[in-house]
């Protein structure tokens, strides 16, 4: 009987511990250059670089508080290839038709050089509405209400009849 007792309590502690707990935040789908190059070609869509370093204090604080929003992810997930890109990558980078090197003069690599328009801060967030478009850099950190505008004007092809501040002008923040 004490057995019986014991395993009851147990179960009715797990199942009250786990009603507790919340839901797992949805994640963004992040992907590698490599991964990128091959679902672009099959399906192309607006893609979303995060540029960041492992040193970047505000990166991590990006990661968790807005790359981790259900909003942000949700909306990111359906409409954008979302990629991670460390800008001191040291290897050899094929992005698009190109090849890119670690630069040591600027202790990047050149395809974070490229994306950053020479501007090298960080996290920045790059959006390409096509794989060889000219990248939209967005330097710093953004809460996901400030990520919002950007993303939808993209993420909703805004950007191929209305300049960013005209679609401001009637744009709502919903997040």
């Amino acid at each position: 009987m004490k057995k019986v007792l014991g395993l009851l309590s147990l179960v009715a502690t797990v199942a009250i511990l786990t009603s507790f707990h919340s839901p797992a935040k949805e994640k963004v789908n992040w992907l590698t250059l490599a991964e990128l190059k091959a679902a672009y070609a099959k399906n192309p869509k607006p893609i979303l670089i995060d540029v960041y370093t492992d040193w970047c204090g505000w990166c991590k604080v990006m990661d968790r508080e807005t790359y981790s929003n259900d909003n942000v992810a949700n909306y990111l997930n359906k409409n954008f290839y979302a990629v991670k890109f460390n800008a001191e990558s040291t290897g050899t980078i094929e992005f698009g038709t190109k090849k890119y090197n670690y630069n040591a003069s600027y202790r990047a690599n050149d395809l974070a050089i490229y994306l950053l328009n020479g501007r090298l801060a960080y996290p920045t967030t790059v959006f390409l509405p096509a794989i060889d478009a000219q990248p939209s850099p967005l330097a710093g950190y953004l809460k996901p209400a400030d990520l919002e505008a950007p993303v939808k004007y993209f993420g909703e092809g805004a950007y191929k009849n209305k300049d960013y501040p005209s679609y401001m002008k009637e744009f709502t923040v919903s997040w």
